[in-house]
Protein backbone atom coordinates (compact mmCIF):
# COMPACT_ATOMS: atom_id res chain seq x y z
CA UNK A 1 0.00 0.00 0.00
CA UNK A 2 1.01 3.52 -0.64
CA UNK A 3 -0.59 7.28 0.54
CA UNK A 4 1.18 8.63 -2.93
CA UNK A 5 -0.77 8.45 -5.89
CA UNK A 6 1.15 9.57 -9.18
CA UNK A 7 -0.75 10.43 -12.18
CA UNK A 8 -0.56 8.56 -15.44
CA UNK A 9 -0.13 10.37 -18.51
CA UNK A 10 -3.87 10.82 -19.89
CA UNK A 11 -2.86 12.35 -23.85
CA UNK A 12 -5.22 13.93 -25.80
CA UNK A 13 -4.89 12.42 -29.50
CA UNK A 14 -3.93 14.71 -32.01
CA UNK A 15 -5.45 12.46 -35.01
CA UNK A 16 -8.60 13.98 -34.76
CA UNK A 17 -7.27 17.19 -35.88
CA UNK A 18 -6.05 17.32 -39.68
CA UNK A 19 -3.77 20.04 -39.97
CA UNK A 20 -2.74 21.35 -43.91
CA UNK A 21 0.79 22.27 -44.22
CA UNK A 22 -0.20 25.55 -45.77
CA UNK A 23 -2.79 27.78 -45.37
CA UNK A 24 -4.34 30.84 -47.48
CA UNK A 25 -6.19 33.57 -46.67
CA UNK A 26 -9.93 33.47 -46.50
CA UNK A 27 -11.98 35.98 -48.63
CA UNK A 28 -15.06 36.10 -50.66
CA UNK A 29 -15.55 32.69 -49.67
CA UNK A 30 -12.39 30.87 -50.91
CA UNK A 31 -8.77 30.30 -49.57
CA UNK A 32 -6.67 31.86 -51.60
CA UNK A 33 -2.99 33.06 -51.88
CA UNK A 34 -1.90 36.05 -50.58
CA UNK A 35 -0.90 38.92 -53.30
CA UNK A 36 2.65 39.28 -52.58
CA UNK A 37 2.96 35.50 -51.90
CA UNK A 38 4.60 36.07 -48.47
CA UNK A 39 4.03 32.95 -45.77
CA UNK A 40 4.92 33.25 -41.92
CA UNK A 41 5.41 29.66 -39.56
CA UNK A 42 2.99 29.15 -36.94
CA UNK A 43 4.85 26.83 -33.63
CA UNK A 44 3.40 24.72 -31.18
CA UNK A 45 4.91 26.99 -28.35
CA UNK A 46 4.98 23.46 -26.17
CA UNK A 47 7.25 21.97 -28.24
CA UNK A 48 8.60 24.50 -30.94
CA UNK A 49 7.65 22.34 -33.55
CA UNK A 50 6.63 24.19 -36.99
CA UNK A 51 2.44 23.08 -37.48
CA UNK A 52 1.61 24.79 -40.84
CA UNK A 53 2.77 28.01 -42.93
CA UNK A 54 0.53 30.70 -43.15
CA UNK A 55 -0.43 33.28 -45.28
CA UNK A 56 0.64 36.74 -44.81
CA UNK A 57 -1.60 39.63 -46.17
CA UNK A 58 -0.61 42.59 -47.23
CA UNK A 59 -2.48 46.04 -47.97
CA UNK A 60 -3.45 44.47 -51.41
CA UNK A 61 -5.11 41.64 -49.79
CA UNK A 62 -6.72 43.45 -46.65
CA UNK A 63 -8.26 45.81 -49.74
CA UNK A 64 -9.77 42.05 -51.27
CA UNK A 65 -11.00 41.46 -48.30
CA UNK A 66 -12.84 44.62 -47.33
CA UNK A 67 -14.03 44.86 -51.16
CA UNK A 68 -15.40 41.37 -50.79
CA UNK A 69 -17.08 42.27 -47.20
CA UNK A 70 -18.44 45.56 -48.82
CA UNK A 71 -19.83 43.10 -51.91
CA UNK A 72 -21.49 41.00 -49.43
CA UNK A 73 -22.79 43.80 -46.61
CA UNK A 74 -24.62 45.95 -49.26
CA UNK A 75 -26.09 42.79 -51.88
CA UNK A 76 -27.10 40.65 -49.68
CA UNK A 77 -26.16 40.45 -45.66
CA UNK A 78 -27.21 43.55 -44.63
CA UNK A 79 -30.81 43.20 -46.82
CA UNK A 80 -31.01 39.57 -45.65
CA UNK A 81 -34.10 39.35 -42.84
CA UNK A 82 -32.61 38.99 -39.79
CA UNK A 83 -34.30 35.54 -38.67
CA UNK A 84 -32.17 34.05 -42.02
CA UNK A 85 -29.08 35.45 -40.72
CA UNK A 86 -30.20 33.67 -37.14
CA UNK A 87 -30.35 30.68 -39.56
CA UNK A 88 -26.48 30.94 -40.21
CA UNK A 89 -25.05 31.61 -36.87
CA UNK A 90 -27.26 28.52 -35.70
CA UNK A 91 -25.67 26.47 -38.03
CA UNK A 92 -22.53 27.74 -36.99
CA UNK A 93 -22.68 27.29 -33.33
CA UNK A 94 -23.84 23.32 -34.11
CA UNK A 95 -20.88 22.74 -36.13
CA UNK A 96 -18.33 24.22 -33.52
CA UNK A 97 -20.64 21.75 -31.38
CA UNK A 98 -20.26 19.03 -33.44
CA UNK A 99 -16.13 19.77 -34.74
CA UNK A 100 -15.56 20.69 -30.81
CA UNK A 101 -12.83 17.91 -30.09
CA UNK A 102 -10.75 18.57 -33.58
CA UNK A 103 -10.97 22.66 -32.30
CA UNK A 104 -9.68 21.78 -29.14
CA UNK A 105 -6.99 19.86 -29.80
CA UNK A 106 -6.06 22.59 -32.33
CA UNK A 107 -6.45 25.40 -30.44
CA UNK A 108 -4.02 23.64 -27.15
CA UNK A 109 -1.56 22.92 -30.11
CA UNK A 110 -1.16 25.71 -31.49
CA UNK A 111 -1.47 28.01 -28.30
CA UNK A 112 -0.10 25.83 -25.06
CA UNK A 113 -3.42 26.06 -23.27
CA UNK A 114 -4.09 23.03 -21.11
CA UNK A 115 -6.43 20.53 -23.69
CA UNK A 116 -9.35 20.77 -20.73
CA UNK A 117 -9.36 24.52 -21.10
CA UNK A 118 -10.17 24.57 -24.47
CA UNK A 119 -12.11 22.04 -24.61
CA UNK A 120 -14.38 23.09 -21.68
CA UNK A 121 -14.61 27.01 -21.77
CA UNK A 122 -13.25 28.01 -25.34
CA UNK A 123 -14.54 26.08 -27.52
CA UNK A 124 -18.08 25.85 -25.73
CA UNK A 125 -18.17 29.06 -24.99
CA UNK A 126 -17.55 29.95 -28.36
CA UNK A 127 -20.42 28.10 -29.88
CA UNK A 128 -22.38 29.80 -26.65
CA UNK A 129 -22.10 33.01 -28.15
CA UNK A 130 -22.86 32.33 -32.03
CA UNK A 131 -26.35 30.72 -29.98
CA UNK A 132 -26.84 34.12 -27.88
CA UNK A 133 -26.36 35.99 -30.58
CA UNK A 134 -28.10 34.19 -32.75
CA UNK A 135 -31.30 34.55 -30.89
CA UNK A 136 -31.17 38.62 -30.99
CA UNK A 137 -30.76 38.76 -35.10
CA UNK A 138 -34.35 39.12 -35.71
CA UNK A 139 -35.05 41.03 -32.20
CA UNK A 140 -32.98 43.93 -32.67
CA UNK A 141 -36.06 46.08 -32.35
CA UNK A 142 -36.44 45.37 -29.19
CA UNK A 143 -32.84 45.73 -27.71
CA UNK A 144 -33.30 49.25 -26.84
CA UNK A 145 -31.57 51.24 -29.85
CA UNK A 146 -34.38 52.21 -31.22
CA UNK A 147 -37.23 50.55 -33.28
CA UNK A 148 -35.30 49.70 -36.84
CA UNK A 149 -31.43 49.98 -35.90
CA UNK A 150 -29.55 49.61 -39.12
CA UNK A 151 -26.10 48.37 -39.03
CA UNK A 152 -22.70 50.14 -39.91
CA UNK A 153 -21.31 48.44 -42.60
CA UNK A 154 -17.79 46.87 -42.49
CA UNK A 155 -16.39 46.00 -39.43
CA UNK A 156 -12.81 45.08 -39.19
CA UNK A 157 -11.70 42.77 -36.07
CA UNK A 158 -8.55 42.48 -34.56
CA UNK A 159 -8.20 39.55 -31.90
CA UNK A 160 -5.07 38.42 -30.17
CA UNK A 161 -3.71 35.12 -29.03
CA UNK A 162 -4.74 34.01 -26.00
CA UNK A 163 -8.23 32.90 -26.45
CA UNK A 164 -7.92 32.80 -30.32
CA UNK A 165 -11.39 31.08 -31.17
CA UNK A 166 -13.18 32.48 -28.15
CA UNK A 167 -12.07 36.54 -29.21
CA UNK A 168 -13.28 35.45 -33.00
CA UNK A 169 -16.70 34.07 -31.67
CA UNK A 170 -16.90 37.21 -29.30
CA UNK A 171 -16.54 39.80 -32.27
CA UNK A 172 -17.65 38.02 -34.74
CA UNK A 173 -21.04 37.21 -33.89
CA UNK A 174 -22.55 40.37 -32.70
CA UNK A 175 -21.35 41.81 -36.25
CA UNK A 176 -23.03 38.93 -38.31
CA UNK A 177 -25.86 38.97 -35.91
CA UNK A 178 -26.53 42.93 -36.63
CA UNK A 179 -26.34 42.76 -40.40
CA UNK A 180 -22.74 43.97 -40.61
CA UNK A 181 -19.86 41.66 -42.76
CA UNK A 182 -16.00 41.10 -41.20
CA UNK A 183 -12.75 41.12 -42.13
CA UNK A 184 -11.08 39.11 -38.97
CA UNK A 185 -7.33 39.23 -38.77
CA UNK A 186 -6.36 36.87 -35.96
CA UNK A 187 -2.70 36.82 -33.69
CA UNK A 188 0.49 35.95 -36.04
CA UNK A 189 0.94 33.56 -33.18
CA UNK A 190 -2.48 31.39 -33.33
CA UNK A 191 -4.15 31.76 -36.57
CA UNK A 192 -4.99 27.87 -37.27
CA UNK A 193 -8.44 27.85 -34.91
CA UNK A 194 -9.75 30.98 -37.66
CA UNK A 195 -8.64 29.59 -40.65
CA UNK A 196 -10.53 26.25 -39.84
CA UNK A 197 -13.39 28.67 -38.65
CA UNK A 198 -13.07 29.86 -42.41
CA UNK A 199 -13.59 26.08 -43.10
CA UNK A 200 -16.80 25.62 -41.13
CA UNK A 201 -18.23 29.02 -42.58
CA UNK A 202 -17.77 26.94 -45.89
CA UNK A 203 -19.19 23.92 -44.85
CA UNK A 204 -22.65 26.10 -43.10
CA UNK A 205 -22.37 27.74 -47.24
CA UNK A 206 -22.13 31.25 -45.48
CA UNK A 207 -22.47 33.78 -48.39
CA UNK A 208 -19.51 34.60 -49.71
CA UNK A 209 -17.68 37.89 -48.28
CA UNK A 210 -19.67 37.77 -45.11
CA UNK A 211 -16.62 36.76 -43.44
CA UNK A 212 -13.14 36.92 -44.42
CA UNK A 213 -9.86 36.17 -42.70
CA UNK A 214 -6.54 37.93 -43.35
CA UNK A 215 -4.05 36.51 -41.85
CA UNK A 216 -0.37 38.15 -40.57
CA UNK A 217 1.28 40.56 -38.13
CA UNK A 218 1.34 44.31 -36.98
CA UNK A 219 1.55 45.51 -40.71
CA UNK A 220 -1.52 43.10 -41.73
CA UNK A 221 -3.49 44.85 -38.68
CA UNK A 222 -2.47 48.49 -39.55
CA UNK A 223 -3.43 47.83 -43.08
CA UNK A 224 -6.87 47.25 -41.79
CA UNK A 225 -7.12 49.64 -39.23
CA UNK A 226 -5.78 52.35 -42.02
CA UNK A 227 -8.50 51.06 -44.95
CA UNK A 228 -10.75 53.91 -45.57
CA UNK A 229 -13.69 51.60 -46.00
CA UNK A 230 -13.79 49.95 -42.83
CA UNK A 231 -16.71 51.58 -40.70
CA UNK A 232 -15.64 49.78 -37.43
CA UNK A 233 -12.93 48.25 -35.81
CA UNK A 234 -12.61 46.18 -32.87
CA UNK A 235 -10.07 45.32 -31.37
CA UNK A 236 -8.44 43.27 -28.70
CA UNK A 237 -4.64 43.60 -27.68
CA UNK A 238 -2.03 45.41 -25.66
CA UNK A 239 -2.52 48.88 -24.41
CA UNK A 240 0.32 50.41 -26.23
CA UNK A 241 -1.18 49.20 -29.64
CA UNK A 242 -4.88 49.82 -28.71
CA UNK A 243 -3.17 53.79 -28.26
CA UNK A 244 -2.19 53.94 -31.86
CA UNK A 245 -5.43 52.13 -32.94
CA UNK A 246 -6.78 55.21 -31.13
CA UNK A 247 -4.15 57.63 -32.68
CA UNK A 248 -4.96 56.11 -35.90
CA UNK A 249 -8.75 56.75 -36.57
CA UNK A 250 -8.62 60.11 -34.97
CA UNK A 251 -10.43 62.55 -37.24
CA UNK A 252 -12.13 59.63 -38.59
CA UNK A 253 -16.32 58.39 -38.59
CA UNK A 254 -14.93 54.84 -38.41
CA UNK A 255 -16.54 53.85 -35.11
CA UNK A 256 -13.96 51.84 -32.56
CA UNK A 257 -13.92 49.76 -29.43
CA UNK A 258 -10.77 48.87 -27.50
CA UNK A 259 -10.72 45.77 -24.80
CA UNK A 260 -7.28 46.52 -23.70
CA UNK A 261 -4.74 45.34 -20.85
CA UNK A 262 -5.72 45.07 -16.58
CA UNK A 263 -4.06 45.06 -13.53
CA UNK A 264 -7.13 43.68 -11.66
CA UNK A 265 -7.16 43.65 -7.85
CA UNK A 266 -8.78 40.24 -6.02
CA UNK A 267 -9.42 41.36 -2.95
CA UNK A 268 -9.66 38.55 0.07
CA UNK A 269 -11.75 39.90 3.12
CA UNK A 270 -11.17 38.39 6.61
CA UNK A 271 -14.57 36.63 6.65
CA UNK A 272 -13.87 35.04 3.57
CA UNK A 273 -14.29 31.32 3.11
CA UNK A 274 -10.21 30.48 2.79
CA UNK A 275 -10.45 27.38 0.76
CA UNK A 276 -13.03 29.07 -1.45
CA UNK A 277 -11.23 31.83 -2.07
CA UNK A 278 -7.77 30.15 -2.74
CA UNK A 279 -9.13 28.24 -5.50
CA UNK A 280 -10.34 31.30 -6.69
CA UNK A 281 -6.67 32.90 -6.57
CA UNK A 282 -6.01 29.71 -8.32
CA UNK A 283 -8.53 30.42 -11.02
CA UNK A 284 -7.76 34.36 -11.19
CA UNK A 285 -4.11 34.03 -12.54
CA UNK A 286 -2.87 30.77 -13.26
CA UNK A 287 -5.81 30.10 -15.84
CA UNK A 288 -4.77 29.81 -18.87
CA UNK A 289 -0.86 30.16 -17.97
CA UNK A 290 -1.99 34.05 -16.88
CA UNK A 291 -2.80 34.96 -20.23
CA UNK A 292 -5.75 36.86 -19.15
CA UNK A 293 -6.64 40.50 -19.47
CA UNK A 294 -8.74 40.26 -16.78
CA UNK A 295 -6.62 38.35 -14.56
CA UNK A 296 -6.15 38.98 -11.16
CA UNK A 297 -2.64 39.85 -11.00
CA UNK A 298 -3.03 41.53 -7.49
CA UNK A 299 -3.89 39.68 -4.78
CA UNK A 300 -5.42 41.98 -1.55
CA UNK A 301 -5.45 40.23 1.31
CA UNK A 302 -6.48 41.73 4.88
CA UNK A 303 -3.40 41.95 7.13
CA UNK A 304 -5.09 39.36 9.90
CA UNK A 305 -5.65 36.64 7.32
CA UNK A 306 -2.61 37.28 5.33
CA UNK A 307 -1.01 33.91 6.84
CA UNK A 308 -3.66 30.97 6.23
CA UNK A 309 -4.24 32.45 3.02
CA UNK A 310 -0.50 32.15 2.16
CA UNK A 311 -0.18 28.75 3.70
CA UNK A 312 -3.27 27.39 1.63
CA UNK A 313 -2.09 29.10 -1.34
CA UNK A 314 1.33 27.70 -1.58
CA UNK A 315 -0.09 23.94 -0.44
CA UNK A 316 -2.61 24.52 -3.42
CA UNK A 317 0.29 25.45 -6.27
CA UNK A 318 1.75 22.81 -5.25
CA UNK A 319 -0.13 20.28 -6.23
CA UNK A 320 -0.82 22.12 -10.01
CA UNK A 321 0.48 20.01 -12.78
CA UNK A 322 2.91 21.75 -15.31
CA UNK A 323 3.75 20.26 -18.79
CA UNK A 324 2.70 18.57 -21.96
CA UNK A 325 -1.30 20.57 -23.33
CA UNK A 326 -2.70 18.03 -24.82
CA UNK A 327 -2.26 15.57 -21.53
CA UNK A 328 -5.83 15.85 -19.73
CA UNK A 329 -4.08 16.09 -16.56
CA UNK A 330 -2.01 19.50 -17.03
CA UNK A 331 -3.18 22.64 -15.26
CA UNK A 332 -0.55 24.84 -16.46
CA UNK A 333 0.56 24.75 -20.54
CA UNK A 334 3.21 26.17 -22.28
CA UNK A 335 3.36 30.59 -22.29
CA UNK A 336 2.49 30.99 -26.30
CA UNK A 337 5.78 32.37 -27.56
CA UNK A 338 9.57 33.06 -26.79
CA UNK A 339 8.68 36.82 -27.18
CA UNK A 340 6.10 36.67 -24.06
CA UNK A 341 8.33 34.40 -21.94
CA UNK A 342 10.82 36.68 -22.33
CA UNK A 343 8.84 39.41 -20.89
CA UNK A 344 7.24 37.41 -18.13
CA UNK A 345 11.06 36.58 -17.25
CA UNK A 346 12.37 40.45 -17.25
CA UNK A 347 9.20 41.49 -15.16
CA UNK A 348 9.72 38.57 -12.46
CA UNK A 349 13.30 39.49 -12.19
CA UNK A 350 12.53 42.74 -11.70
CA UNK A 351 10.68 42.05 -8.79
CA UNK A 352 13.47 40.31 -7.36
CA UNK A 353 15.80 43.00 -8.39
CA UNK A 354 13.22 45.65 -6.40
CA UNK A 355 13.28 43.86 -3.25
CA UNK A 356 9.95 41.25 -3.46
CA UNK A 357 10.18 38.03 -2.05
CA UNK A 358 9.47 35.28 -5.01
CA UNK A 359 8.31 31.52 -4.29
CA UNK A 360 7.85 29.45 -6.85
CA UNK A 361 6.78 25.36 -6.11
CA UNK A 362 8.96 22.24 -6.83
CA UNK A 363 8.14 21.92 -10.49
CA UNK A 364 10.08 20.35 -12.87
CA UNK A 365 9.60 22.08 -16.51
CA UNK A 366 9.66 20.56 -20.05
CA UNK A 367 13.63 21.12 -21.83
CA UNK A 368 11.66 22.40 -24.92
CA UNK A 369 9.22 24.41 -25.56
CA UNK A 370 7.89 27.97 -23.57
CA UNK A 371 7.34 27.36 -20.01
CA UNK A 372 7.60 29.50 -16.83
CA UNK A 373 6.90 28.07 -13.11
CA UNK A 374 3.90 29.60 -11.44
CA UNK A 375 5.32 32.08 -9.14
CA UNK A 376 4.10 34.38 -5.92
CA UNK A 377 5.62 37.32 -4.54
CA UNK A 378 5.21 38.81 -1.51
CA UNK A 379 6.38 41.50 0.43
CA UNK A 380 5.43 43.85 -3.23
CA UNK A 381 4.78 47.34 -2.58
CA UNK A 382 3.15 49.52 -4.82
CA UNK A 383 5.69 51.27 -6.60
CA UNK A 384 7.15 47.22 -7.91
CA UNK A 385 7.16 46.74 -11.78
CA UNK A 386 5.54 44.12 -10.96
CA UNK A 387 2.20 45.58 -9.11
CA UNK A 388 1.69 48.30 -11.43
CA UNK A 389 2.41 46.81 -15.06
CA UNK A 390 0.55 44.02 -16.77
CA UNK A 391 2.48 40.95 -17.04
CA UNK A 392 0.44 38.28 -18.50
CA UNK A 393 1.64 35.59 -17.22
CA UNK A 394 1.17 33.15 -14.46
CA UNK A 395 3.00 35.55 -11.45
CA UNK A 396 0.31 37.11 -8.75
CA UNK A 397 1.80 39.93 -6.59
CA UNK A 398 0.24 39.54 -2.95
CA UNK A 399 -0.38 43.08 -1.09
CA UNK A 400 -2.05 43.86 2.34
CA UNK A 401 -4.77 45.87 3.20
CA UNK A 402 -6.29 46.84 7.35
CA UNK A 403 -10.33 48.07 6.43
CA UNK A 404 -12.00 48.39 3.29
CA UNK A 405 -11.16 52.02 2.60
CA UNK A 406 -7.61 51.17 2.55
CA UNK A 407 -8.38 48.59 -0.14
CA UNK A 408 -10.37 50.54 -2.39
CA UNK A 409 -7.70 52.86 -2.70
CA UNK A 410 -5.20 50.49 -3.22
CA UNK A 411 -6.94 48.54 -6.13
CA UNK A 412 -7.71 51.55 -8.38
CA UNK A 413 -4.22 52.61 -7.77
CA UNK A 414 -3.58 51.67 -11.63
CA UNK A 415 -4.03 52.69 -14.85
CA UNK A 416 -6.58 49.73 -15.86
CA UNK A 417 -9.78 49.12 -14.93
CA UNK A 418 -11.00 46.06 -16.30
CA UNK A 419 -11.99 43.40 -13.66
CA UNK A 420 -11.95 43.29 -9.86
CA UNK A 421 -12.60 40.31 -6.93
CA UNK A 422 -14.07 40.50 -3.63
CA UNK A 423 -14.39 38.01 -1.33
CA UNK A 424 -16.55 38.30 1.59
CA UNK A 425 -19.52 36.94 3.59
CA UNK A 426 -21.30 40.12 4.02
CA UNK A 427 -23.46 41.02 0.89
CA UNK A 428 -23.71 44.61 2.27
CA UNK A 429 -19.53 44.78 1.82
CA UNK A 430 -19.72 43.77 -1.75
CA UNK A 431 -22.01 46.21 -2.84
CA UNK A 432 -20.05 48.92 -1.35
CA UNK A 433 -17.18 47.86 -2.92
CA UNK A 434 -18.43 47.32 -6.02
CA UNK A 435 -19.68 51.04 -6.02
CA UNK A 436 -16.02 52.15 -5.09
CA UNK A 437 -13.96 49.76 -7.50
CA UNK A 438 -13.10 51.25 -10.55
CA UNK A 439 -13.63 47.89 -12.97
CA UNK A 440 -16.21 47.42 -15.98
CA UNK A 441 -16.48 43.49 -14.63
CA UNK A 442 -16.87 43.34 -10.27
CA UNK A 443 -16.94 39.32 -9.33
CA UNK A 444 -18.29 38.17 -5.74
CA UNK A 445 -16.43 35.37 -4.29
CA UNK A 446 -16.04 33.87 -7.78
CA UNK A 447 -13.52 35.16 -10.32
CA UNK A 448 -12.94 34.53 -14.33
CA UNK A 449 -16.48 33.92 -14.94
CA UNK A 450 -18.28 34.55 -18.27
CA UNK A 451 -21.76 34.54 -19.70
CA UNK A 452 -22.49 34.89 -23.64
CA UNK A 453 -25.11 37.44 -22.27
CA UNK A 454 -23.22 39.25 -19.83
CA UNK A 455 -21.44 42.62 -20.92
CA UNK A 456 -17.42 42.83 -20.72
CA UNK A 457 -15.23 45.59 -21.01
CA UNK A 458 -13.47 48.38 -18.67
CA UNK A 459 -12.67 51.95 -17.83
CA UNK A 460 -9.48 54.36 -18.43
CA UNK A 461 -6.35 52.29 -19.94
CA UNK A 462 -8.74 48.94 -20.09
CA UNK A 463 -10.18 50.46 -23.11
CA UNK A 464 -13.73 51.40 -23.73
CA UNK A 465 -17.28 49.62 -25.21
CA UNK A 466 -18.63 46.26 -24.09
CA UNK A 467 -18.76 42.84 -25.33
CA UNK A 468 -21.17 40.04 -24.48
CA UNK A 469 -25.14 40.41 -24.24
CA UNK A 470 -27.47 43.28 -25.57
CA UNK A 471 -24.84 45.56 -24.71
CA UNK A 472 -22.37 43.99 -27.30
CA UNK A 473 -24.66 44.74 -29.99
CA UNK A 474 -24.58 49.02 -29.55
CA UNK A 475 -20.73 49.31 -31.38
CA UNK A 476 -22.24 47.55 -34.58
CA UNK A 477 -25.58 49.51 -34.93
CA UNK A 478 -25.28 52.62 -36.34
Amino acid sequence: MTDVWDYAPAPESRDVVDLRSEYGLFIDGKFVEPAAGGMFKTVNPATEEVLAAVGEADATDVDRAIAAARRAQTEVWGPMPGAERAKYLYRLARVLQERARELAVLETLDNGKPIKESRDVDVPMAAAHFFSYAGWADKLGHAGYGTDPRPLGVAGQIIPWNFPLLMAAWKLAPALATGNTAVLKPAETTPLTALVLGEILQQIDLPPGVVNIVTGAGETGRALVDHPGVDKIAFTGSTSVGKQIQRALAGRPTRLTLELGGKAANIIFDDAAVDQAVEGIVNGIFFNQGHVCCAGSRLLVQESVLEPVLDKLKRRLGTLRVGDPLDKNTDLGAINSSEQLARITELVDSGVEEGADRWQPECALPDRGYWFAPTVFTGVSQSHRIAREEIFGPVLSVLTFRTPDEAVTKANNTPYGLSAGVWTEKGSRILWMSQRLRAGVIWANTFNRFDPTSPFGGYKESGFGREGGRHGLAPYLA
